[in-house]
């Protein structure tokens, strides 16, 4: 019941981090089985129907379910710790994004168990999707437009977080750079969602009330759907990697024992990629008839970020760069992580060039070239991120002999399973297809593909043995790798109120300063005195709910549970604004004897 009502963000952030797991198995099992179904040519491992429900489903929950709330998880426990806050702006809004995520997810999944899960790709393009037979894209609709409402809700409150709730002295260029990148982030989330959202809206109203937006002969238009869902889809990719790319300048600055190299040119550069990412969503669009003019402003557009995100890859270069550097399982991921983007990040230039996209078009290398960024700059991000975190959020690490072994397998893995897909599409193997033929060349390159997708799934189980394993290792867990920034200050595990006193910022790398060029301790800006926090609720939850059972009111058309759905979810909404919550204090009296049991610990 505790974590049904709880507005504490660092649990809000583990039930990201779990939920996120979960799903990431889950999709991880989704692409498994299409790598077994390509091992051989016209292999009948699975019907077509079955891959393409797979397909669109890995894709799906890879990027809502699995890596967004991983990503929500670390932001969601880390950047009030970072800034020096007691909880983000809106602890119920927090409660609230996550429950919505989780019944949205589960929601999507329900298909499988329903007549069939959709089956018209990730990027759902009418009028595949809006003509599909079943009900399988009708979840699609409902399960991401609750899932996407909880993720616009979340990116709101950490804008407000980050812009009110920073410790005293926390300028903006004071800021730890995965705030700063999850900043960035949260404002491409404010501007790209709502596309998402009235895209869904229209092809629900097309799948459900026949509307005909997108229905050619009634005056429609299936380029709409396209533009809608780019003008989301294409920031979702900066969306993920942005927050990563914070990840590896706290891993590699620690680890180096160094300054970030480029402070303030990371910042801009940041900024800049967030623009520009925004920009050019119509650079997926090259074949669909734009025009050339079009065409070449959206090229030159999108070979445009590569300048600041080179600046960032030579920046992190020249951290390392005469520093002391430790080989520690985090680290490892992040040094993996900067060869292997840059091979995602050069053929992303070849795609941009629109004359060329013609011939890569829908191939294999669209999917080596994809997986190249995500997996090697997202999921390298996340793995790095967990074992760098993993103290201060679960207080036990993970064991590093272990994890060096996940580590280089998953590394030989990836690189087994994508690069030789960049050949694959070259020789013109197309990409959401159930099978080949044979003697057309493709054999050994799928089969190599699959063997690396088996090595990877080896390596996530070794990860997973891992966390099992290692939970008595519970030494030197508060500051294990001599850390930086203010969520090492706090003790582990970090007590409910995160900082008994508001800590005083006077550097860049607050906690670094204090320990060496201080006393060791942080300064603080406030007396020790009684500190107001939230009150728990079971509120968000019912909300959720209500909007849960009312989509299967929506997908069936059935009125009943359409109004019993949004009855629960307008009757919570309506206790909680007219029921008076100031919170509660918590008294200076145990706070000073939470201090000293740290103390004494």
């Amino acid at each position: 019941m505790e974590w049904l009502t709880t507005v504490d963000h660092k649990k809000i952030g583990i039930m990201y981090l779990a939920g996120g797991a979960f799903f990431f198995a889950l999709g991880g099992l989704e692409a498994i089985l299409m790598r077994i179904q390509l091992m051989f040519p016209e292999f009948s491992f699975l019907s077509a129907q079955s891959f393409n429900e797979l397909l669109t489903m890995h894709g799906t929950t890879m990027i809502f379910l699995a890596a967004m709330p991983l990503l929500f998880g670390f932001m969601n426990f880390i950047i009030p710790l970072q800034i020096g806050a007691r909880d983000v702006a809106f602890p119920f809004l927090n409660a609230l994004g996550f429950w919505l995520f989780l019944f949205g997810g589960i929601l999507l999944n329900i298909s499988w168990f329903a007549g069939g899960a959709p089956d018209a790709g990730w990027t759902a393009y009418v009028p595949l999707s809006s003509t599909s037979p079943g009900h399988g894209l009708d979840y699609y609709v409902l399960g991401l437009q609750v899932s996407g409402l909880g993720t616009l809700i979340g990116g709101i409150n950490f804008l407000v977080t980050v812009i009110n709730m920073r410790a005293p002295g926390m300028s903006m260029m004071r800021m730890p750079l995965f705030t700063w990148s999850s900043f960035v982030a949260s404002m491409l989330i404010l501007f790209a969602f709502p596309a998402l959202t009235i895209g869904l809206l229209l092809l629900m109203l097309e799948r459900l009330f026949d509307a005909q937006y997108f229905v050619v002969a009634s005056g429609g238009n299936v380029i709409i759907w396209q533009h809608l869902f780019w003008i989301f889809g294409h920031p979702e990719v900066y969306i993920l990697i942005l927050p990563a790319f914070g990840i590896f300048s706290e891993v590699l600055a620690t680890f180096a024992k160094k300054r970030i190299f480029g402070y303030s040119a990371m910042v801009f550069a940041t900024l800049i990629i967030g623009f520009l990412g925004f920009m050019v969503w119509a650079h997926h669009m090259f074949t669909v008839g734009m025009g050339p003019v079009a065409n070449a402003i959206f090229a030159v557009a999108t070979m445009a970020i590569a300048v600041p995100t080179g600046i960032k890859i030579f920046n992190w270069l020249l951290t390392l760069w005469g520093g002391r550097i430790q080989f520690t399982t985090a680290n490892l991921f992040a040094l993996g992580f900067i060869p292997s983007f840059v091979m995602g990040g050069v053929t992303g230039v070849m795609l941009a060039v629109s004359a060329a996209n013609y011939q890569f078009h829908d191939t294999y290398f669209v999917v080596a070239h994809f997986h190249y960024v995500i997996i090697g700059g997202v999921v390298f991000g996340l793995f790095s991120g967990a074992f760098f975190w993993w103290p201060k959020i679960f207080g036990y690490r993970l064991n590093e002999t272990l994890g060096k072994w996940f580590f280089w397998l998953f590394l030989i893995g990836f690189h087994l399973t994508f690069f030789v897909q960049h050949f694959l599409g070259l020789m013109g193997m197309p990409r959401r297809v159930a099978s080949y033929l044979s003697n057309q060349g493709l054999d050994e390159f799928n089969f190599i593909s699959t063997m690396g997708a088996f090595l990877m799934t080896i390596a996530f189980i070794i990860l997973l043995v891992n966390i099992f394993v290692s939970i008595g290792n519970k030494d030197n867990v508060r500051d294990p790798w001599d850390g930086r920034t203010l969520e090492w200050t706090t003790p582990t595990p970090v007590p409910e109120y995160n900082f008994a006193q508001t800590p005083l910022v006077r550097d860049l790398d607050a906690f670094w300063h204090e320990k060496y060029e201080g006393d060791g301790k942080m300064k603080a800006s406030e007396p020790l005195e009684d500190i107001h926090m939230p009150n728990s609720t079971i509120l968000p939850f019912i909300i959720s709910l209500g909007l849960f059972i009312a989509s299967f009111g929506f997908i069936y058309l059935n009125y009943p549970i359409l109004f019993v759905g949004l009855i629960i979810t307008f009757g919570a909404m309506f206790v909680r604004s007219v029921k008076e919550d100031h919170g509660h204090h918590i008294p200076v009296d145990r706070i000073k004897r939470d201090l000293e049991g740290d103390h004494h610990g």
